[in-house]
């Protein structure tokens, strides 16, 4: 399948790791340019260095704090300062907090907020115009399944998650008349460094292969998902085989999700 990536340019937050990185690996692959940020520079400069050994694709990393508007603002700019023209947006950057409500404090909720919900609204904010001024574009927001049904001890991820999704359907709304799509992916449990953690913290005798298929993640296709799994999907949706999808949110979960 054409997915007519060649010659577009695309800005990842959160790109030097896990999903974001994959996503950018993947569209690099596929002969889109690509910018990735985030806040750790070593962490970008390695992630960049790997795309350019396995892509012919040019790799702008950008060092930025998504919770910070200026940031998302200067993030947008330095891309299209580089490339000459933004298609593709991917707000990925975020982190996974989970605890009881009362145990939340007033500074986890702003944080969790500025970083997944504000992030992707400056983000996009700063993005729209260049790519309105390209003649359309695509823009992916990474939520998670489980905020479409939170459980308990979910929060505040389950909330800015949640709103990360209205957002997308709203945005997709406002824009499919200057021909930018505006899509989420639901994300389940896919490997990243933060599941793998998990992993050598709570069951170290476990190779990865019987951690990842362990019934205790209880994911209906039996296994922890790839960050490949995930940056496919994303691929798509950001592709011009995907051109009559917008304001839909695809889980990749395994199907654990309890919604569509």
């Amino acid at each position: 399948m054409e997915l007519g990536l060649k010659g577009k340019v695309a800005l990842i937050t959160g790109g030097s790791k896990g999903i974001g990185y994959g996503t950018a690996m993947q569209l690099a692959r596929e002969g889109a340019n690509v910018a990735i940020c985030a806040r750790d520079t070593d962490a970008l400069e390695k992630a960049a260095a790997a795309i350019a050994a396995h892509t012919e694709s040019q790799v702008l990393t950008v060092q930025a704090d998504v919770t910070q508007e200026e940031d998302c603002a200067r993030a947008v700019a330095e891309t299209v300062a580089r490339f000459g023209k933004l298609d593709i947006l991917v707000n990925n950057a975020g982190t996974s907090a989970a605890k009881p409500f009362e145990q939340v404090e007033s500074s986890g909720w702003h944080y969790d907020l500025d970083l997944k919900l504000f992030g992707a609204i400056h983000c996009s904010k700063a993005a729209v115009p260049h790519l309105r001024q390209a003649g359309g574009g695509a823009i992916v927001n990474i939520t998670t399944s489980s905020a479409k049904t939170p459980g308990a001890s979910s929060l505040p991820t389950s909330v800015s998650r949640a709103a990360g999704q209205a957002l997308t359907n709203a945005m997709s709304k406002d824009l499919a008349k200057d021909q930018i799509r505006v899509n989420t992916v639901c994300i389940g449990t896919i490997r990243s460094d933060q599941i793998e953690k998990w992993w050598k913290r709570d069951a170290p005798e476990l190779t990865w292969e019987q951690f990842a298929r362990h019934e205790r993640h209880g994911i209906p296709l039996g296994r922890i998902g790839d960050t490949e799994e995930a940056a496919n999907v994303i691929t798509f949706l950001v592709s011009d085989a995907a051109s009559f999808v917008t304001g839909t949110a695809i889980n990749v979960d395994g199907g654990k999700g309890a919604a569509l």
